[in-house]
């Protein structure tokens, strides 16, 4: 049971995150919660209610885009299409409010505007990240990424994916708990397409078991991935069946948490 912010979220059953992209070049809905380059905080709560009445159990909030080649966004920028929807949704909403940052002043303002766990895609490395994330007291999903958004993806290399993967996150749990992160407040996402091939990705998914050795929550990502397009020939918006199929298999290898853009049918689904 993880404690999100005076909210409960058992993970010993598959919970559904939802996804709400604050950016204007989000790879997997083109930025659509935009209007004159401004973001809709209303289209986006209209967003978040949906995803909630649908039986998201966590909606994930980012503002910087990791899509590959993606370019870095300012502390200043990710906090301001970030922070209004952190509290308009902890003042309108029943559910657990997830921050997709490396950013650890955006960790430690959203911890205090209803945020109850913190998603960071750099596992805490940045400077001041562990150290931020500890003071919030917050639950903390480390993810695995080979180099950054910008370059991760040209021709990733791994001798063992599944054990370069399970050895970095196995090395970042040892550093929160030293730096005061328990392992009651951790949970672990592998990465899928962050700095890996299809090949990597599939290897990955199959050795989920593994992964789940660590004896910590898996929280998976496989929504509209490249993977799909790549295997498949699809564009974004035709990924949802492979994307269920994907989710179902990770469920059924161990993984507690399920990221998401399309949360009714990925509920149907799990």
């Amino acid at each position: 049971m993880l404690v999100c912010a005076g909210r409960s979220l058992d993970v010993s059953r598959p919970q559904v995150m939802g996804v709400i992209n604050t950016t204007p070049d989000s790879f997997s809905d083109g930025g659509t919660l935009y209007r004159a380059a401004s973001l809709d905080i209303d289209l986006a709560m209209a967003r978040a209610r949906e995803m909630v009445a649908a039986g998201a159990a966590i909606v994930d909030i980012g503002g910087e885009s990791t899509r590959p080649g993606a370019a870095p966004v300012s502390a200043a920028e990710e906090a301001e299409r970030v922070l209004p929807l952190v509290e308009r949704i902890a003042a309108e909403l029943d559910v657990v409010i997830s921050v997709d940052t490396s950013n650890p002043a955006l960790m430690t303002e959203a911890a205090r505007l209803g945020a109850g766990l913190l998603n960071d895609v750099r596992a805490l490395t940045r400077a001041g990240a562990l150290e931020a994330a500890a003071a919030t007291g917050l639950p903390v999903c480390l993810m695995h990424m080979r180099g950054e958004p910008g370059s991760m993806q040209r021709d990733p290399q791994y001798a063992d994916v599944v054990v370069e993967v399970r050895d970095f996150l196995a090395s970042r749990v040892a550093a929160c708990e030293a730096g005061g992160i328990g392992r009651e407040r951790l949970l672990l996402d592998p990465g899928f397409g962050f700095g890996k091939s299809v090949a990597h990705n599939l290897l990955l998914l199959k050795g989920l078991p593994q992964l789940a050795g660590l004896g910590l929550p898996l929280l998976v990502g496989l929504s509209r991935k490249s993977m799909i397009g790549k295997l498949l020939g699809r564009e974004p918006g035709e990924r949802l069946p492979a994307g269920l199929a994907l989710a179902v298999m990770a469920v059924e290898r161990g993984a507690a948490v399920v990221r998401t853009h399309d949360v009714a049918a990925t509920v149907d689904a799990l």
